[in-house]
């Protein structure tokens, strides 16, 4: 029993060794212990665990009782003696398996999630460089956006001064009418010559067809200026909501740039 334990002992101390230091021995260890806790493998281990026990209860119990003897005679004979070293010996080494046993267990686990933990972190990383190129992309567009409304703003400014002239236009369509009016005054006022009349006639026909395409183009001229500045206020709202997932993304950036140095500050430590 003794010589048993001794070689339980020699050997969760040579796995906890071989767990603690990195050396590609702990791999192949780490795979044992996974086989071994699945299907059957903890029933197995928690029932050697509980027999242990048991049998650790049962040598207390047998110091104990030795002890009380002793007490009762006042002295302690060779043979309890003897029985109260091997007893103690055998509790010892019993305890000191199941904490070495203990030990092992916790290292498994946290050794699995030092490598789920380098995982995620990869995973970040990755995560992060496709952030980088979807930042770039995002500027790409951004910029090319900027231009687009820099062009519309040079459009509407060209509009505008269409604008200015069309207003000279109309200052001047009004100067024309006012010469119609006095023209048909002055054609009623010289009916006696007929002449006149109809060349006045033409001359007011010319007016009024030169007055209707002036007009027009202001008409024109207007819708193209309203069509213009709703285009630009699409550009506007799309140049804010780009600017806003750009910033969203800096700021994921960021967060991933703060859990990455922190894990791997971890890591050092």
């Amino acid at each position: 029993m003794i010589q048993l334990l001794f070689s339980v002992l020699f050997v969760e101390g040579f796995l906890v060794l071989i767990m603690i230091v990195k050396t590609p021995l702990r791999k192949l260890a780490i795979m044992g212990l996974d086989r071994i806790k699945r299907g059957r493998g903890p029933t197995v281990v928690k029932t050697i665990i509980g027999t242990a026990f048991v049998v650790l209860m049962s040598s207390i119990y047998s110091m104990i009782k030795i002890q009380e003897r002793s007490d009762e005679f006042g002295s302690i004979n060779p043979t309890d003696q003897v029985l109260m070293t091997r007893h103690l010996l055998e509790a010892s080494l019993m305890g000191f398996s199941m904490f070495l046993a203990l030990i092992i267990d916790r290292l498994h686990h946290y050794l699995r999630e030092l490598r789920m933990q380098r995982k995620s972190i990869e995973a970040l990383k990755a995560q992060q460089s496709r952030g980088f190129e979807d930042g770039k992309g995002g500027g790409s567009d951004l910029k090319a956006l900027l231009e687009e409304i820099a062009s519309t703003k040079a459009k509407i400014k060209k509009v505008e001064s269409e604008d200015a002239a069309k207003t000279a236009k109309a200052n001047e369509i009004a100067k024309l009418k006012e010469k119609i009016k006095q023209l048909e005054s002055e054609a009623v006022a010289k009916s006696a010559d007929t002449n006149d009349i109809v060349s006045l006639k033409s001359i007011v026909k010319q007016l009024e067809s030169e007055v209707e395409a002036k007009e027009k183009d202001a008409k024109t001229n207007e819708a193209n200026t309203v069509a213009l500045r709703k285009q630009l206020e699409g550009f506007h709202l799309e140049y804010e909501r780009l600017s806003k997932e750009n910033q969203n993304l800096r700021d994921q950036l960021k967060s991933i740039d703060r859990k990455v140095s922190h894990s791997d500050g971890k890591k050092n430590m």
